[in-house]
């Protein structure tokens, strides 16, 4: 993670200001320009370049005025490299604020710019951005996808099957598992789709395809409000456009409609 940005105080940067999962928009876009044209600091944090320009992050604690901040949810229609920084920079701030001290011996902690992480001022030990994996996984039944619906989505919304990788465990076992627990089916021919970093706080969204096997569906209640198969047709609300959820279903969908 070798901070390697090259940067020129007086030139023009995209500007990563963050504050827990909220950043600051100018207009819908991130910030571009140089650090005195937006009244910020010029010694912020190069994690990056995009479009040739240097990308930097600016933790909202650390400046003594106010900006407008906005869900990072709202991210989502940016370009997708764009995207992926302002979710670094969020994963970033997240691991300033959480690791105050060190967990090896509980000295303090500070920044160091180098490496990108935190470092104990006693024993020098760096401690890295954690980052937790997650399965998400799109499920075919012949010209049917599995879509469920969680507790916390209050508008209606259906989405593809997730959940955290525990310790021991293969994404592959992962993906059957959470597909086991909560509809209660089997499947087959789990493949991987792609990954999506997910800043809430640190999750890397890892995606699969796979296919139904055997097993009556059944919805862990426990866990979510409902569970169903789905056609083209029939499709509830699903997921924004710019999430991984959302792409890995239009996948499964065109792949149903070319009869594949």
């Amino acid at each position: 993670m070798l901070n390697k940005c090259k940067v020129d105080g007086a030139g023009a940067s995209y500007w990563c200001v963050v504050s827990g999962s909220t950043v600051w928009l100018n207009s819908g876009k991130v910030p571009f320009g140089t650090a005195k044209e937006l009244n910020l600091s010029d010694d912020a944090v190069c994690i990056g370049q995009y479009q040739q320009f240097p990308v930097m992050w600016v933790d909202a604690d650390s400046i003594a005025h106010e900006y407008e901040l906005t869900s990072f949810r709202e991210c989502l229609s940016l370009p997708e490299e764009l995207f992926f920084m302002l979710s670094k920079a969020v994963q970033l701030s997240h691991m300033l604020h959480g690791f105050r001290f060190c967990p090896q011996c509980g000295g303090r902690n500070h920044f160091n710019h180098n490496q990108l992480a935190m470092q104990c001022g006693d024993c020098r030990t760096l401690h890295y951005p954690r980052i937790s994996s997650c399965i998400i996984v799109a499920v075919k039944n012949k010209e049917q996808i599995l879509l469920a619906q969680h507790p916390r989505h209050r508008n209606g919304m259906y989405t593809v099957i997730a959940g955290f990788v525990e310790v021991g465990e293969t994404l592959e076992q992962c993906v059957a598992r959470e597909v086991k627990e909560e509809t209660g089916i089997n499947i087959k021919n789990v493949r991987y789709f792609s990954s999506q970093p997910w800043a809430f706080p640190s999750n890397l969204m890892i995606g699969f395809v796979a296919e139904y096997q055997s097993g009556e569906l059944k919805p862990d209640y426990t866990e979510l409000s409902d569970a169903a198969w789905f056609s083209r047709e029939t499709l509830p609300q699903v997921p924004p456009k710019g999430t991984i959820a959302r792409a890995l279903i239009e996948d499964v969908l065109g792949h149903i409609e070319q009869g594949e």
